[in-house]
């Protein structure tokens, strides 16, 4: 079961749909643009020709109303008119405000000659003149519209997978609240059974005493199940404890219960008067977890070693094995909620330990290094001045 890797599946399909609607109307508006820029282009063209045919026609007396009309139809190009020296004959769909202003027209003349190349009007065979323009408002809002348009498409993108997050968070945390408060309740019905039990067997001469304490070593256990999922949701006590010491339990427990082909080494002894603040049946919890997972990776035989490093700010608990390692596609969604590689379980063992390091003691948990068929070094890391 990964139900993480179908979301995640999911997130990016919806991301890559997003990105195909903008970069569709990005180029669909492109060609809108480019065909309408050899219009105006046009536009300025029949202009030129019209203003030509004027001067022809104005001095034969002929009929220039329609020229006229032409030329007065072109309100949204802006253009300068100049002759062979550069200098500024004309100008037409300029700031009206700014007409006047010689440095100013002589900036919007640069621009248009950066823009497009001018439209030579032939007015004799000595005298000619060069019509610049530039895209008028029209086109110009249109060219950025896509892009406008693009960026939107992404905020909204991202507020919608920000939005996914917080509501897929909160309901984790729901969730995860819900169903540890309910197996603590489950758990304790049967243990308080359980304990009523083991003291009627006490009364009883013919019982092994060695059974009953067998007994009561996993009604502890099935307490101290409970007093963890207790936990989970609330704000959790943090307690001054020798870590090693308490690491050191965790192996012992999982020691009695694996292969004795695999094998545990640490340094836990160099730092057995080291205390630190965390809440001893949670934190058992998160190492027992990470043994688990090491001892499943290496299919019954292999190493683990625990390292614990004092460095400066920070403490590092480095618990490494030798098994089948993680791929590097799969190291910063093994913690998630869901995500497991094996046939059987929920995939919230990690995302478990996760939450009970990040949340409850403040620090990081991340995969520092893993080999394919080599192993995998799982690291916890928490801030001195939290304690």
């Amino acid at each position: 079961m990964n139900i993480y890797s179908n979301k995640q599946k999911w997130k990016l399909f919806l991301v890559l749909f997003g990105l195909l609607i903008g970069l569709t109307s990005l180029l669909y508006t492109n060609t809108i643009v480019k065909a309408l820029e050899n219009e105006e282009r046009k536009n300025v063209q029949l202009w030129a020709d019209g203003m030509k045919r004027l001067g022809e026609m104005d001095s034969d007396g002929g009929d220039i109303s329609i020229i006229l009309e032409l030329i007065k139809k072109n309100e949204t190009v802006p253009m300068i008119v100049v002759d062979e020296s550069d200098r500024i004959l004309f100008v037409k769909n300029i700031d009206s405000l700014r007409q006047k202003d010689s440095t100013y027209l002589r900036e919007q003349l640069e621009e248009m000659k950066l823009q497009n190349p001018p439209i030579i009007n032939h007015l004799t065979d000595q005298l000619q003149q060069y019509v610049y323009y530039k895209d008028s408002i029209l086109l110009t809002q249109l060219f950025y519209y896509p892009y406008i348009q693009l960026a939107i498409i992404l905020i909204f993108i991202l507020i919608a997978y920000y939005a996914f997050n917080s509501t897929r968070k909160a309901e984790q945390d729901h969730v995860w609240l819900g169903m540890s408060k309910e197996t603590a309740h489950q758990l304790g019905t049967p243990i308080t059974s359980l304990m009523a039990w083991v003291e009627l067997l006490k009364e009883e001469q013919k019982v092994d005493e060695s059974i009953i304490n067998e007994i009561q070593k996993d009604i502890s256990r099935l307490e101290m199940i409970a007093d963890r999922f207790s936990k989970i949701g609330s704000n959790p006590k943090l307690q001054e404890i020798y870590i090693s010491e308490q690491i050191q339990k965790s192996v012992d427990y999982i020691k009695l219960r694996v292969s004795d082909k695999i094998t545990f080494s640490s340094n836990l002894e160099q730092y057995k008067d080291f205390v630190f603040f965390i809440n001893p049946p949670l934190f058992d919890w998160v190492i027992e977890n990470i043994f688990k997972n090491a001892v499943d990776a290496m299919n019954g035989q292999g190493k683990i070693n625990i390292k614990l490093t004092d460095a400066n700010q920070f403490i590092y608990i480095d618990i490494s094995d030798s098994g089948k390692g993680i791929s590097k596609n799969k190291q910063k969604t093994i913690f998630n909620p869901g995500f497991t590689t094996k046939k059987r379980g929920w995939g919230l063992g990690l995302s478990l330990t996760k939450r009970i390091i990040e949340e409850y003691h403040k620090g990081k948990i991340f995969v520092k290094e893993s080999e394919l068929n080599k192993g995998t070094t799982i690291r916890i890391a928490m801030k001195k001045s939290f304690a």
